[in-house]
């Protein structure tokens, strides 16, 4: 068995679709990778009430994180007008990637940065629930007998009673 080349195996990079045009964001460098990775796990500390590394937020403060993790992708944005809010949406979308996996990228994209648009609402979540119960009691096709119970006072020894 032979290591495939790396680059043939992953799809580096990801596309957003902006005003009907898609603008692909290049995988960040190690740098931009690792203070992301830095960056939410400081506000994952913050969220639990912790102290958190103001060197950290103070780095990310000092350069421009957006352009860093949009890369390419910032300066034909800016280039073609599109709005601040768009803009930071892709950004964080990219950050999310980064950080996570292109699913959740997916999923916070089409939240629209919105948390509660992120986890299904009650209804959903119950439907969901019963869909569950449902399925797995259909599904419930075992015909291995559980093992019997042991009598009190039974002695681990495995002993037959004649």
């Amino acid at each position: 068995m032979a290591f495939q080349e790396l680059g043939n195996l992953l799809d580096e990079g990801l596309t957003l679709p902006i005003k009907g045009k898609p603008y692909r964001i290049p995988p960040p460098d190690a740098a931009t990778g690792l203070r992301v990775q830095a960056i939410f796990q400081a506000a994952a500390v913050a969220a639990d009430g912790g102290d958190v590394d103001r060197e950290v937020l103070a780095d990310a403060a000092e350069r421009d994180l957006y352009a860093d993790v949009l890369g390419s992708a910032y300066d034909e944005l800016t280039a073609d007008g599109v709005g601040w809010p768009m803009v930071k949406h892709a950004a964080a979308t990219a950050m999310v990637w980064i950080v996570q996996s292109e699913e959740a990228a997916e999923r916070y994209w089409n939240s629209g940065g919105n948390p509660s648009r992120l986890a299904p609402n009650r209804q959903q979540r119950r439907s969901s629930s019963d869909a569950a119960n449902v399925t797995q009691s259909r599904g419930s096709t075992s015909t291995t007998n559980p093992r019997p119970a042991r009598r009190r006072g039974a002695k681990g020894s495995g002993a037959r009673r004649a």
